[in-house]
């Protein structure tokens, strides 16, 4: 990369992460501060923890396809202005009900599809699936730290004081991009990193993906039902709020340690479908596990630990899976359906927990989670074992359009390349290939030749 190119990863992936921290930051704290807020139950403090999901499943994709007509920037500043001003709202609301407006308005800052499509600007095609990557590993290290965190800030300064400081967390990440992110010398659609209107039909009729977006939706609601509850039984364990971090930071770092052979198995050695369909296990038998033993703290942290095994190798090889199920040239549609899914999961799952907990109890939230995540199991044991190919992205611009065909035979005769399809348009090149196979030095002195051609 160059220095422009890094300075654009690393600062977006720092909005990201700035933006996704003070969603998650909520999420173990609300169920236990809850008794200060006037008109709390246990179905609406679930609705508060999980509807931003359901105002940014309905606005990302709208956004993304805005950031193309009026600027990337002014739409990302717009979006995190809203998310500073429902931090505010729910900041100064003393009733649940300000709180759930709040958190709804925080949602609707959807910036994460203007980010994929200016991280995309910003970035050479060589480059930027490790672009999109950084930035998707920037989510994961947002939720570690939340969790850990947000009970310790809580129980210094309140949910009251935890919005001031998610609002301030919108103002460093709308200083970030007016002050420290580049500006693009020209924006264009890129069907990598961006929802094409046109392709979506084409994505929704394909099995295989809605599978996959299933999966996560299942994962998600899963997720934020869990955090209605799990935060009370450590609470009603004798473990104080402010102590949380003890059982949530080992389990989490040391749950991503264990799941490390699995990735190997599954991208190294090609065992992506059994090493899936275990991780969905694991999930049933964690909450199974919390259902049996909620009341007994080995018995939660032995459950979670498990739980968060197959959560993060789940969320680890979900987007993988859609990259390598999807066209390279209808991936950015892919990844805007998912990211929808995604994002509606983690809205109903909220509200389904706090319904479940206050009308039937604690077993019933696991065992909620673990139907869904049953349901999940039984669809993906049919599921087409995943071809191993990645997308490369090569530029077009120094080639002759007239030879376009020439172009696409000669890079189907190079070893590892399976697929090839070009949009003239963009000037950009789509291919799929075998990493194991793909013989780079051929790759590249074809390239050269017919540069020179």
């Amino acid at each position: 990369m160059t220095p422009l190119e890094k300075r654009a990863t690393w600062s977006l992936s720092g909005i990201y992460a700035l933006r996704m921290l003070g969603l998650f930051l909520i999420m173990p704290v609300l169920s236990l501060f809850s008794e200060q807020l006037e008109g709390a139950t246990p179905s609406l403090i679930g609705l508060a923890i999980g509807i931003y999901g359901i105002t940014q499943s309905i606005l990302q994709i709208p956004f993304g396809l805005w950031s193309d007509r009026v600027g990337r920037k002014k739409i990302i500043v717009l979006g995190l202005l809203l998310f500073c001003a429902g931090s505010i709202v729910a900041a100064l609301s003393n009733s649940i009900y300000g709180i759930v407006a709040g958190r709804a308005i925080q949602g609707a800052g959807a910036i994460a599809a203007p980010i994929m499509a200016l991280v995309a600007d910003l970035t050479q095609e060589v480059h930027r699936t490790k672009a999109m990557a950084l930035i998707g590993a920037s989510i994961g290290v947002s939720f570690g730290v939340a969790i850990t965190l947000g009970p310790v800030v809580a129980g210094f300064i309140g949910v009251h004081g935890l919005f001031w400081v998610i609002a301030g967390l919108a103002v460093l990440a709308i200083l970030n991009i007016v002050f420290v992110v580049p500006n693009p010398e020209r924006s264009k659609i890129h069907r990598d990193a961006e929802v094409v209107p046109s392709q979506l039909s084409t994505v929704l009729a394909n099995a295989e993906l809605l599978r996959l977006d299933y999966g996560i939706f299942v994962l998600h609601i899963i997720l934020t039902a869990s955090f209605v509850i799990v935060p009370l039984l450590l609470r009603d364990s004798g473990l104080l709020p402010d102590r949380h971090w003890l059982v949530y930071l080992p389990v989490f770092v040391t749950s991503l340690a264990g799941i490390i052979p699995f990735v190997i198995l599954a991208e190294k050695k090609r065992k992506m479908k059994g090493v899936f369909i275990g991780a969905i296990v694991s999930l049933i038998v964690a909450d199974l596990g919390l259902t049996l033993f909620h009341n007994i703290l080995p018995g939660i942290i032995a459950s979670l630990w498990l739980f968060f095994c197959g959560f993060n190798l789940l969320e680890a090889t979900l987007p993988s899976l859609v990259s390598k199920t999807a066209p390279s040239d209808l991936r950015g549609t892919a990844m805007g359906i998912y990211s929808t899914c995604q994002f509606l999961g983690a809205g109903l799952g909220g509200t389904a927990g706090g319904w479940f907990y206050g009308h039937y109890g604690v077993e019933s939230v696991f065992l909620f989670c673990a139907a869904a995540a049953f349901s999940w199991f039984l669809l993906s044991l049919t599921m087409k074992p995943p071809r191993h190919l990645a997308n490369l992205l090569i530029s077009m611009e120094k080639i002759n359009r007239l030879r376009t065909d020439e172009f696409i035979s000669g890079l189907l005769k190079v070893a590892g390349i399976e697929e090839v399809t070009v949009h003239a348009e963009e000037a950009v090149a789509y291919l799929k290939v075998d990493n194991q196979k793909l013989d780079r030095n051929q790759l590249q002195l074809f390239l050269n030749q017919f540069g020179e051609a």
